[in-house]
């Protein structure tokens, strides 16, 4: 078991500075849903249910949601953008 707690911490790791580092929008936001679900299940492993289920719930689902709609709309006023530029 302590080795299976290793490499869930090194993964969180790895997700937490390849978040920092990364420069496409999409590919972060997909690692950091997966940092989320790691983190929920670490919490499961310290046997906290209740910080699982809000770590699930909040961090890979409400604001992934929330990123990903965003990034939709930046790209959408970027095509704007350079479609008003092409005319212009």
């Amino acid at each position: 078991m302590r080795l299976f707690e290793c490499i869930l911490l090194l993964c969180l790791i790895v997700c937490a500075v390849s978040v920092a580092f990364t420069r496409d929008l999409l590919t972060s936001i997909i690692i950091f849903m997966s940092y989320s679900l790691l983190m929920c299940l670490i919490w499961m492993i310290l046997q906290s249910p209740d910080l699982a289920i809000t770590e699930a719930a909040v961090g890979a689902g409400v604001t992934s949601i929330l990123f990903f709609l965003t990034l939709k709309k930046i790209r959408a006023i970027r095509k704007e953008e350079q479609n008003e530029q092409e005319e212009g």
